[in-house]
């Protein structure tokens, strides 16, 4: 198999990089080359990395719970700039107030992204969705 790239990075006006950095960590020791663009990453910037670096996949973190709206119309500028198959994960506190899982998972589903992580989303269960869907590629 050769080396998949996954683009990784914080949307949007979110700082907090930690838990992004441990993901990164884990991908470059599962095998991956990561293009890691850090916190405070517009939308088109993780399109444009994509693009520049050939990328399969993008990984979006938000925990400021924002990226609800940080996200809106993510698939469409993938699609837009010809990243029509791009695998697209996003995870974090990714809304603001009190709303069931499921209810979220539906939202971001609905905007294209292929899976959606709720917060405490064990490493292992990332890599593991990573490897099934790749290998749907």
């Amino acid at each position: 198999m050769s080396q998949k790239t996954v683009v990784t990075g914080v949307i949007g006006s979110d700082t907090h990089i930690v838990g992004n950095r441990i993901i990164s960590m884990a991908l470059e020791k599962a095998g991956y080359k990561v293009i890691s663009l850090g916190a405070l990453t517009p939308a088109e910037d993780f399109v444009k990395a994509a693009i520049e670096t050939k990328a399969d996949a993008i990984l979006v973190s938000s925990l400021y719970g924002q990226g609800e709206l940080d996200c809106r119309g993510f698939r469409n500028l993938c699609t837009e700039a010809g990243l029509d198959g791009i695998l697209l994960y996003v995870g974090g506190n990714l809304v603001v107030g009190k709303r069931s899982w499921d209810e979220v998972n539906a939202i971001f589903l609905d905007m294209g992204f292929d899976r959606a992580a709720p917060p405490g989303t064990r490493l292992e269960d990332i890599l593991s969705w990573l490897e099934q869907d790749l290998g749907k590629q």
